[in-house]
């Protein structure tokens, strides 16, 4: 698999200046955690989950969590996990007839879920790449990662734990600083079996009694973005010790009543996309667009997504601009070792050689898991090439 693979060759070569790469289940950690991207979540329940998940990922969907938890009822968990085993034996001959899948998680309650479900599957587990770990602390976490651990063994197949931040221990200031300290201890003590963290901002904001309303980021609710700040303070480091944290849930995707002006400039759409604009701004995508922005500016990458419409843009806004690559690739030329400060090639900025290299890594990272966009190409062009009516 590979993002915008779902595009005809000639429209990426139109678009990429480099496309992105090929990869598979059993790619590097390294890899397979930038190229997360959006992470559509399913509830497990879905009567034809199988038919949905192939249908979304030829709409260019790279990976799913198929969700027995906040998603569904307390009624409803046997039926759903059920429901998994079929739906995956479904999907098992899908695969054996060449179908490209995606990344397959799934999102459990309890620890014995885990082990549980990984006999259950018995061959078609080949199909899933991990598990998806609720409320997460260092408590609640080691029992959680012990049984995958004892899973993987079991099944001989490689499952990564996709731990969900989200509890109120994490959001009370009283309690934050040893919470963060607890789960960064357990993290790192497994450290090869976490592939990203979570942020479950809902709950944060359930928590107070909140909710963000459309024309607002998670960024624009103090409270949430201080627990965002520690987290990737603590746990999103570029020295080596961090992990990749992903960006939280974009809630809407109807039409609702608008308070504040549109978040999104004309200029980037004159002459080329301006229906694309007032069909963004209609169903509350500016706001979505302007989060994107901020989750990188913060540190995060990918995000979490409940709806197909929010694929499109998180992936457009992945794609590193062609100025973006060519600092980049500036700032980490062999000659440059020794540091020092230069002019970039776009004339425009300032690249400082040690304190930004970090950043340019970071970038052909993500450079390689959504491509570079040709020189004049921009989200614009990459999102109308993405969007299922094109």
């Amino acid at each position: 698999m590979r993002h915008f693979g779902h595009l005809a060759p000639d429209i990426r070569n139109a678009l990429f200046h480099q496309e992105p790469v090929e990869f598979t289940a059993d790619s590097p950690p390294s890899t397979l955690s930038i190229a997360l991207g959006a992470t559509l979540y399913s509830p497990a329940t879905r009567p034809r989950l199988a038919e949905d998940i192939v249908k979304q990922a030829g709409r260019g969907v790279v990976s799913m969590v198929l969700c027995l938890e906040d998603s569904i009822s307390d009624a409803d968990v046997a039926a759903g996990e059920e429901n998994l085993v079929r739906q995956f034996a479904d999907l098992a001959e899908e695969d054996e007839n060449g179908t490209d899948l995606p990344l397959l998680f799934i999102r459990v309650r309890a620890a014995a879920q885990i082990p549980d479900l990984a006999r259950r599957l018995g061959r078609d587990v080949r199909l899933l790449s991990g598990f998806v770990l609720p409320k997460f602390t260092e408590d609640r976490g080691v029992p959680f990662l012990e049984a995958l651990t004892g899973a993987e063994a079991e099944c001989g197949r490689r499952l990564f734990a996709m731990p969900v931040l989200e509890s109120p221990d994490l959001l009370h200031l009283e309690s934050r600083g040893e919470t963060l300290r607890g789960i960064a201890r357990t993290v790192d003590k497994y450290r090869e079996r976490i592939l990203a963290l979570r942020l479950g901002v809902t709950d944060f904001c359930s928590a107070y009694g909140l909710r963000r309303a459309p024309d607002m980021t998670a960024y624009d609710v103090q409270i949430v973005a201080s627990v965002i700040a520690d987290v990737v303070n603590v746990l999103g480091r570029a020295d080596g010790t961090g992990f990749t944290v992903t960006g939280p849930v974009w809630e809407y995707f109807r039409l609702h009543e608008r308070m504040f002006k549109p978040q999104l400039r004309q200029s980037p759409f004159l002459g080329r996309a301006e229906e694309l604009r007032t069909a963004l701004i209609e169903h509350d995508m500016d706001g979505l667009l302007r989060e994107i922005e901020l989750d990188r500016a913060n540190g995060l990458q990918g995000k979490t997504c409940i709806h197909p419409s929010h694929v499109a843009p998180v992936h457009a806004l992945s794609v590193v601009s062609h100025e973006e690559f060519s600092d980049a690739v500036d700032i980490l030329r062999p000659e440059r070792g020794a540091g020092g400060v230069l002019r970039s090639a776009y004339t425009n900025k300032m690249n400082e050689i040690k304190p930004h290299r970090a950043w340019a890594e970071r970038t052909l990272l993500r450079a390689d898991a959504f491509g570079v966009a040709r020189e004049g190409v921009g989200f614009v062009e990459l999102l109308t090439a993405s969007l299922p009516h094109t």
